[in-house]
């Protein structure tokens, strides 16, 4: 039942996220440029689902979003899928409770994603290869990540770590059942 809630949860988060993204952050740009919060979402899933459950839930949330502003269907749930991956991985490796590895894995994933995006854009939509902008858009959007991060770590390590604690339960078997 707790599982559930949760799961439903997540999804009103995405919800709220989409909101946020698609109004509020549309008046607060830096040089034409918003946040990407899809991405800062997945990361955390990542990292405190793990693959397993993190990808089903990412896979339904960026068919979502494709589906009400995507140019493919798909394109953005391959690529949120592809930073639940790489955050499944930082989970196993690295540290959580350190800020500093947290702004690296934000900064990493955003440019994995809009890199991979710009590729699948080039190749299924036939968008042209333009380096610069490209280059600009990343840079700025990545700061915005990183500066968004520091501001809601905090809010998404204790809900992160509620989160674990239900969904990841303990194992390990004794010699004595």
């Amino acid at each position: 039942m707790k599982k559930t809630v949760i799961v439903i949860s997540i999804f009103i988060t995405f919800l709220i996220i989409y909101f946020l993204q698609s109004n509020l952050f549309n008046w607060f740009t830096i040089a034409g440029i918003s946040p990407n919060l899809f991405v800062i979402m997945a990361l955390f899933l990542g990292l405190f689902l793990g693959r397993s459950r993190g990808i089903p839930i990412i896979l339904v949330i960026g068919i979502f979003l494709d589906f009400f502003i995507g140019k493919k269907i798909g394109t953005s749930a391959i690529m949120l899928a592809c930073v639940v991956l790489i955050a499944g991985y930082f989970e196993q490796n690295f540290s959580k409770d350190s800020r500093i590895t947290i702004l690296l894995m934000t900064a990493g994933v955003t440019l994995i994603y809009e890199v991979g995006m710009y590729l699948l854009n080039i190749i299924f939509v036939g968008t042209t290869l333009e380096i610069l902008p490209f280059m600009k858009i990343l840079l700025i959007e990545t700061l915005y990540n990183v500066i968004l991060t520091i501001i809601l770590h905090p809010l998404i390590q204790k809900l992160g770590y509620c989160i674990e604690e239900t969904f990841k339960e303990s194992r390990i078997l004794t010699r004595y059942f």
